[in-house]
């Protein structure tokens, strides 16, 4: 990408490396979702321990509804703080809801 604007993270608004990058389908594959956003590795997989895919496709399949999510906000508020290349392993949330598929 040698010249180009650095993609950006629609979550954090960090740049995201190349070695972070991860396309997130709005709506999961399995739900019939196609349209993909990139997001630095760290905002997908804290999306995916918070989220279930049915709550993805129904409540969530939107940049601006994930944003609005009460926890997702906390995370993104602390990540923004760190450096493009950060990463650290998520946990996943024991108390997630909708696991059912």
């Amino acid at each position: 990408m040698a010249g180009q604007e650095p993609l950006v993270c629609p979550l954090c608004e960090r740049p995201i490396p190349p070695a972070q990058r991860d396309a997130h389908h709005l709506v999961p594959k399995c739900k019939g979702g196609r349209q993909t956003e990139y997001l630095h590795r760290i905002c997908h997989r804290q999306i995916h321990a918070l989220l279930s895919e049915t709550q993805l496709a129904r409540q969530y399949a939107t940049v601006d509804a994930l944003l609005a999510h009460p926890e997702l906000q906390t995370f993104l508020a602390w990540v923004k703080t760190k450096p493009a290349d950060f990463f650290v392993r998520t946990v996943k949330c024991r108390g997630r809801q909708g696991r059912r598929r």
